[in-house]
């Protein structure tokens, strides 16, 4: 009878052990979810600046490109007159 006393008294070690465990195993579960999370916040943000950067870039090469070479100035009335074409597309898409 004591053997059985002593194969349950280490089961419920075991098990209080492994639940111990577990319960470390979900913390930090958590704890890594929450971070993930943190970190496609700060993606994103990231990510939003880069396009508004790039948005920026294009503007100002845009604008340098009027001001410059004979080159750079064929490629600023290519972009305007891309522009105006697409202009003209959603003006014939409103008036159907």
């Amino acid at each position: 009878m004591s053997e059985l006393v002593t194969v349950v008294d280490s089961l419920e070690n075991k098990i209080s052990k492994l639940l111990h465990k577990m319960e470390l195993l979900h913390q930090a579960n958590t704890k890594l979810e929450n971070e993930l999370e943190a970190l496609k916040n700060e993606r994103d943000k990231v990510h939003d600046s880069v396009s508004y950067w790039e948005e920026k870039y294009n503007s100002l090469k845009l604008a340098g490109t009027m001001f410059g070479s004979n080159t750079d100035k064929t490629e600023a009335k290519l972009k305007i007159n891309a522009l105006i074409r697409e202009l003209d597309h959603c003006i014939t898409q409103l008036a159907e």
